[in-house]
């Protein structure tokens, strides 16, 4: 599909933008992660799992770490694949809610453990939204965000031979939504490597702020974001950012 499709589709108002091939192939990726998650329950043992529903605020979460910690310790992979399959299942398909999820695995496994782990499953639910996005994106992306696709495009386009550089400014910043990077990078030909490595590098700041704080002393989500916080988050920024800007110089 090329561009002028790409408006038609906009325009088009009712027309459903995915063909039936292309929503076959999204529901496949369902059928996936439920399967995965359906091996993982029956492997635990028999208990009430009511508990268990995406935390949608810090009540949940901590219903949710409460409930799990006793599992952690006896079932450790078990909680390790659900975790991380939830994550990039979220991930995948653009389901708010992931700065909880970053959180539980501090929470469950420490920092470090959990900062590790935030960013492999961060990163793999990236990739895995990168990749469905290159099958089936186009459409829905025209879609959902025309003028912000387009400005995402030219700066891309702008900034190509440095394009690790900006892929990281906008990984470390919240200068376009992580959810939007991921599903439209592939749209503007931002390569993979090139997105993979912005993603490793740059979601550790986030990840050592979410992950690295108690749930105890949390109030509000907003409290995330509180001076020490962003100071902190700047910090590793610059760090993370740091080698490439020295290899841009040497070369």
């Amino acid at each position: 599909m090329d561009r002028s499709d790409a408006k038609e589709v906009v325009g088009g108002g009712s027309k459903f933008p995915l063909s039936f091939r292309e929503l076959a192939m999204a529901s496949l990726v369902v059928v996936g992660f439920v399967l995965g998650l359906a091996v993982v329950y029956l492997t635990m043992p028999a208990s009430d799992y009511s508990f268990l529903r995406l935390p949608r605020n810090l009540e949940d979460l901590q219903i949710l770490r409460d409930n799990l910690e006793g599992y952690t310790s006896d079932y450790t992979l078990q909680v390790l694949i659900g975790y991380c399959t939830v994550y990039i299942f979220m991930q995948t398909f653009m389901i708010p809610g992931t700065v909880f999820m970053s959180l539980l695995a501090g929470a469950l496994f420490g920092v470090f453990k959990g900062v590790a782990l935030v960013v492999f499953a961060a990163t793999a639910g990236a990739s895995s939204c990168y990749f469905l996005s290159k099958l089936i994106g186009r459409p829905i992306i025209f879609s959902l965000w025309p003028d912000k696709l387009n400005f995402f495009q030219a700066q891309v386009a702008k900034r190509r031979e440095r394009l690790l550089n900006y892929m990281l400014f906008l990984r470390v910043t919240p200068t376009l939504p992580n959810t939007f990077i991921n599903f439209a990078s592939p749209i503007v030909d931002v390569p993979y490597h090139t997105f993979f490595l912005a993603t490793v590098i740059g979601l550790i700041p986030a990840a050592y702020v979410t992950a690295g704080i108690a749930l105890g002393d949390l109030r509000s989500v907003g409290d995330l974001y509180d001076f020490q916080s962003i100071a902190t988050l700047f910090f590793i920024g610059v760090i993370s950012i740091t080698p490439t800007l020295m290899g841009k110089s040497e070369s």
